[in-house]
């Protein structure tokens, strides 16, 4: 699974996903979407997860070779946050947020 670059008023890095994914982010919240959907690394560095339907209806691929001519937007993916990682419900807590 490769991130491929999009574009509305913001760039945003995007992977389409290729099975069901939950997780939560450093403030608590809770994300999950199902294959096809999409998960969004906004410029900030933050993940969140958008539907299929909406993501296809709002971003464009930009093409490969435009990419570079964007500031701040690096070819190759920085190594500066873990990308999120599966929700696991955790058992025996006696609470449960969400």
């Amino acid at each position: 699974m490769k991130w491929k670059t999009y574009r509305t008023r913001f760039l945003v890095k995007a992977k389409q996903l290729n099975s069901n994914l939950s997780f939560i982010d450093a403030l608590g919240r809770h994300h999950s979407g199902r294959k096809g959907d999409y998960l969004v690394e906004s410029s900030d560095g933050a993940f969140n997860i958008t539907p299929r339907r909406i993501f296809e209806d709002v971003y464009v691929a930009m093409p490969m070779g435009q990419r570079g001519a964007f500031v701040g937007l690096a070819e190759t993916e920085p190594v500066c946050r873990k990308a999120p990682q599966p929700y696991r419900e955790r058992r025996g807590t006696g609470l449960q947020l969400m």
